[in-house]
Order: structure tokens, then C-alpha cells, then sequence
């Protein structure tokens, strides 16, 4: 029943059941690791949302169960029922690629790439992507089977293991200190991770060529940090090849990596971030540029606009 499909996924299953909840626990078994910890507790809440993402593209277990009750337990330290991947990222990142008709477009409001308009994506993109999520779970319960049955069970373990783990907080120290363990080991990673998910969305996609099939994405090459995130820095690769096992992406970049424009093969996040929002301060050398044609401009060439209700209307009647 527990049958992995991949070997890779025993150390995804290390952090999912040891590192995640031992984390966690650990502020309620001494308060004053509040804090202190946060850098793990973050780095637990990214490799979370990570996880989500890849078990709803290639399911971690052989058996639907085990998956079914996987995808339960992940959604708790997510903070976010798995469902909401497959209407807003499976069926609608992946088929328009930061064009138009994705509800997470990095261009919505303006063109330029700066820290606030990274920083403050999420909400831009959690609000058009309600949207999607609304309409499938309307579907799923017009529907009634295994669907409405994922998606309660998933709601029902983050509602029910949050209230319990700030229950269990307050039991143990009280009012104020138990709502801090809580935070600072639950409910402060689940919504980095949230966060962190859709602050990478944005730069892996920001001023990249979605009408190219090589440079539609940026890539964090340092197979280094790579080890720490899974593969998840080979993002070109990934929507090639959406539903091949993580451990796959590097011997697929290293085959494709010479058509990709040198610009979008980055070393790392860390320093993708200080080019672009430290020394991208002071010089635009820094700054990344629009590489190829901007998802604006749909191959016909005549569609730049700043409306983005527009350029929705003019590409999608185009490729009509």
C-alpha cells in the first residue's frame, strides 16, 4: 500500500514525517526555540508547498489511497487543501504559461519587475486564482465522487489539525505563549509556503518568452541549492515534461540547457534576488530584461497593450 513509485521520494517522505512535524513540535516542547528556528521553520514551509506541487503532478505512492491520505497530510503543513494546485496550476498555468488566460500571469498590473511588485504577487495571483478553485469545487460537488471526497478530506485536515495545534499550544502555555508555539511552528511556515509557491511562480516567469518552446522559464542552475529544493530550480524542464518524477530534471536541463537563452539559466535564487532587488537598486545592469516576445505580444505582433482585459480578448480571439 505504501509503495513508492520513485527511491528519490524516501527523503520527501524524511522531511514530510520527521522534519515537518518534529520542527514544528519542538516550540511546544520548549517556547523559547521561538524564533530561533525560523529559518528551519521557513525552510520546512517551501519544501512543503514543493512537495504539494509535485505529488499533485506525479502522485508519490503506487496505491490511490495512499496518495489520497499523503495529499491529506501534506495539505496541513501547506495550509492549503492540495486540490487548489490542479485548477489553477495543473489546468491553467501549465496550458497558458504566463500568457493570457493564466490567472497567474506576472504582468497583470504593470510590466516592471521590481521587489514590491514580487513581494505583493501573492495576493494579486491568490485573488485570480480563487476564481478557478471556485469553479471546480462547484463542478466537484455537482459531480459528487472521489473529487468532493478529496477535497473535504483535505479541508477537513487543515481545519481540524490547525485548531488542535493551537489548542494543544494554549493547553500547554497558555494564551499568549500558546498562540506564539503555534505561529512560529505551524501557521507561520504554511503561509510562507503559500508565499514562497507563487514569489517563485513569479520569478521563474517574469520578462521570460512564453511563445518560445526554450525560454518560456527561468531556471536556478546551482546543483547545490538544487539538492535542498528538490530539483524544483529546473523549472523549463518541468513544464516539458509536467508529470516526469523531479528526480528526472537535471539529466533532462543538462540535454536541453544549450537552447535555452544563457540569461534564464540563473545559479540560484539567493542570488537571482540580490542582482534584482539589491544591486538592481542602484544600476539597471542588474535587472532582468524582457528575453524574446512578452506574453503581451502574441505572434501576429500587434497586440502590446496596456489593458490586460485586451490583450486577453485580442490573443484568445487570434488563436481562435
Amino acid at each position: 500500500m505504501l509503495k513508492l513509485r520513485f527511491a528519490a521520494d524516501r527523503r520527501c517522505l524524511f522531511y514530510t514525517f520527521v522534519l515537518f512535524p518534529g520542527v514544528g513540535l519542538a516550540h511546544y516542547v520548549e517556547p523559547r526555540l521561538v524564533g530561533w528556528l525560523l529559518p528551519l521553520s521557513l525552510y520546512m514551509g517551501y519544501c512543503a508547498g514543493i512537495f504539494s506541487h509535485n505529488h499533485n503532478h506525479c502522485p508519490t505512492f503506487v496505491d490511490r489511497r495512499a496518495n489520497t491520505w499523503f495529499g491529506a497530510w501534506l495539505s496541513i503543513f501547506y495550509g492549503y487543501p492540495l486540490f487548489a494546485w490542479i485548477p489553477t496550476h495543473n489546468l491553467n498555468h501549465h496550458k497558458h504559461v504566463n500568457r493570457a488566460g493564466d490567472a497567474t500571469i506576472t504582468w497583470r498590473y504593470t510590466k516592471e519587475h521590481t521587489f514590491w511588485t514580487a513581494a505583493t504577487y501573492f495576493f494579486v495571483s491568490a485573488y485570480f486564482q480563487s476564481g478557478p478553485i471556485k469553479e471546480y469545487i462547484q463542478k466537484a460537488r455537482e459531480q459528487g465522487g472521489k473529487v468532493q471526497r478529496q477535497i473535504r478530506t483535505q479541508a477537513a485536515s487543515v481545519i481540524v489539525a490547525h485548531v488542535s495545534l493551537l489548542g494543544l499550544g494554549i493547553a500547554l502555555w497558555g494564551v499568549p505563549t500558546g498562540i506564539l508555539v503555534y505561529a512560529f511552528g505551524f501557521a507561520i511556515p504554511a503561509l510562507f509556503a503559500l508565499w514562497s509557491m507563487m514569489f517563485t511562480n513569479y520569478i521563474q516567469h517574469v520578462h521570460c518568452d512564453p511563445w518560445s518552446p526554450d525560454n518560456h522559464s527561468r531556471n536556478f542552475v546551482s546543483r547545490w541549492n538544487n539538492w535542498f529544493v528538490f530539483e524544483a530550480g529546473y523549472h523549463s524542464v518541468h513544464h516539458e515534461h509536467a508529470g516526469t518524477h523531479w528526480s528526472k530534471y537535471p539529466e533532462l536541463h543538462a540535454a536541453r540547457a544549450h537552447l535555452i537563452a544563457p540569461e534564464l539559466n540563473e545559479q540560484s535564487i539567493f542570488s537571482f534576488c540580490f542582482k534584482n532587488y539589491v544591486l538592481g537598486v542602484f544600476t539597471d545592469k542588474y535587472r532582468t530584461k524582457q528575453v524574446g516576445r512578452a506574453a503581451y505580444d502574441a505572434p501576429g505582433g500587434n497586440l502590446a497593450t496596456d489593458s490586460v482585459s485586451a490583450v486577453e480578448a485580442g490573443i484568445n480571439a487570434e488563436i481562435a
